[in-house]
């Protein structure tokens, strides 16, 4: 057997330099980067805890009702999103060094620095959705691999296995992948472990059923959202398949692919754990990849199973291979941290003649907008946005939430569950725009609007002043569109309650409706 090229000691050590340096940078960014627009929406969950949102399920909610009570820095909001792809770092090199020989233990710490050196590891600091579902997840596959690599019956392991599958089944439901793909093991290659599957279900079961609890007494938002509003307009796409093929040759780089098929299959490492491990990351792909034929596929839905790739490579290639694809991967880094660098301090006047300009301005000096639609607002009048993202935005640095005026899109309802227009009746609001807006749009449902700009960092902002907001005719045109719309549920779901139909009154999606 050939030596590896280099000790223990030395990739144990070049091991922590990735874990330390990979950890101060996400740090840095995690304090600088401007607050996103999806974390703003996402910071309001953790405002108005609930057993459900609009779109996902509820976990990423708790997680911020407990961080903002640390503070409502950034750096706080984001401290368990950035300590995550560290902690998954820590769990590859166990993970490994569990089941690989003694004389390959150096391919355990190279196998976790690759890992933490994947831009989209240290990249990994913004709290959205993703960050409960992918700590849950890694939980899970761990739990699941030393259940698979365990030579009694396992039945602690898969017990947590289970209990965190559905767990992450409360974050997003992308989980659900994982726990298929947990079936797809064991009853095409583990039969005689059958029971587990009953027992993983068994204690995923209290998380599913919180989730259907919620969407049977709340319009189905989640289900509405996920399978049927997001999708309308679907169809076979080769260029939507080819898009993701690529994404994901990109997320799992070709070194790594490459050095991973290219290996011989190693004698020393435990057969079932190396298969249990292969299906774990391969089946979720291959589903994504006969959904991409049908849809686009989120570059962040594969992210939860790149470290299962990572874990399946380490398994089969050795030590000096894994360090040229360190140095790859670190190459493949670079652009990746110039591109970040260039959001956070770059000055704004390099975007200036970009059809991005607007857009950096808005992220970066968001607390000024704010302090600019604040002036001169005239007591109990409502700040209001034409776009969830903006509206997200500016309820962080206003202190209020800032509801979405017209109908929106199918992403970010939360206002169809929490916000009574009816108390807007007769008060007067101030909806925010990014373009020059036509005051027709807005003269139904006010007695009088006017329109006025203001100026940001070079850039032109607008705000419609509407006095008297008309509830009634806004009821019978806007929300009637979004019930017809958003909340059209199917007959065979039973409906048990909508807080958005029930409020205005729409029968035709509230509890006994009409088949």
């Amino acid at each position: 057997m050939q030596a590896p090229e280099f000790s223990i000691h030395g990739a144990r050590r070049v091991f922590w330099i990735t874990f330390v340096l990979t950890l101060l940078l996400k740090l840095v960014l995690a304090a600088n980067f401007p607050f996103s627009g999806d974390e703003a929406f996402f910071y309001q969950w953790g405002v108005f805890p609930a057993w459900g949102y609009s779109d996902h399920p509820p976990m990423v909610g708790w997680l911020l009702a407990v961080l903002r009570q640390i503070s409502e820095h950034p750096l706080a909001l984001r401290s368990f999103t950035l300590l995550l792809t560290s902690f998954i770092g820590l769990g590859l090199v166990d993970l490994l060094m569990r089941w690989l020989p003694a004389e390959r233990e150096p391919a355990a710490w190279m196998a976790g620095a690759v890992y933490l050196a994947m831009p989209w590891s240290w990249m990994f600091i913004l709290v959205t959705t993703d960050t409960p579902l992918i700590f849950f997840m890694a939980l899970s596959a761990w739990a699941y691999l030393r259940a698979s690599a365990c030579p009694g019956r396992g039945i602690g392991w898969y017990a947590l296995a289970g209990l965190f599958v559905g767990l992450g089944f409360l974050s997003k439901y992308f989980a659900a992948l994982l726990g298929l793909a947990y079936a797809a093991h064991i009853l095409g290659w583990r039969r005689e472990r059958w029971w587990a599957l009953l027992l993983m279900l068994v204690l995923a079961a209290p998380s599913i059923g919180i989730n259907l609890g919620f969407n049977a007494t709340h319009g189905w938002a989640n289900v509405m959202f996920n399978i049927f509003n997001r999708n309308e307009g679907s169809h076979w796409s080769f260029q939507t398949f080819a898009v993701y093929a690529g994404m994901t040759a990109y997320l799992l780089t070709p070194w790594l692919l490459w050095a991973g098929l290219r290996a011989r299959r190693p004698d020393a490492v435990n057969p079932q754990v190396l298969q249990a491990v292969a299906v774990l990351w391969l089946f979720p792909l291959l589903v994504f990849a006969v959904l991409s034929t049908r849809r686009t596929v989120g570059l962040h839905w594969v992210l939860g199973f790149v470290p299962l790739f990572v874990l399946w490579v380490g398994l089969r290639v050795d030590a000096r291979a894994l360090r040229r694809s360190l140095n790859w991967t670190l190459v493949l880094s670079l652009p990746h941290l110039l591109a970040v660098a260039a959001i956070v301090w770059m000055p704004l006047s390099v975007w200036q003649h970009t059809q991005l300009f607007d857009k950096a301005v808005f992220l970066r000096e968001a607390p000024a907008i704010v302090r600019a639609l604040e002036q001169d607002l005239p007591p109990g009048t409502a700040l209001m946005a034409r776009k969830y993202s903006p509206a997200a935005m500016l309820a962080f640095h206003h202190h209020r939430y800032v509801p979405v005026f017209g109908v929106g899109r199918h992403h970010a309802r939360q206002d169809d569950q929490i916000i009574d227009f009816r108390s807007y009746d007769g008060h007067n609001l101030r909806i925010f725009d990014f373009e020059a807006p036509d005051l027709a749009d807005f003269t139904p449902y006010f007695e009088r609007v006017s329109v006025r700009r203001f100026e940001v960092a070079g850039v032109d902002y607008y705000a419609v002043d509407g006095q008297g907001f008309r509830f009634q005719p806004y009821r019978d045109t806007v929300l009637a569109d979004i019930a017809r719309e958003f909340h059209d549920v199917p007959s065979w779901l039973p409906l048990l309650g909508s807080p958005f139909c029930e409020r205005y009154g729409f029968a035709d999606c509230s509890p006994g409706r009409k088949p």
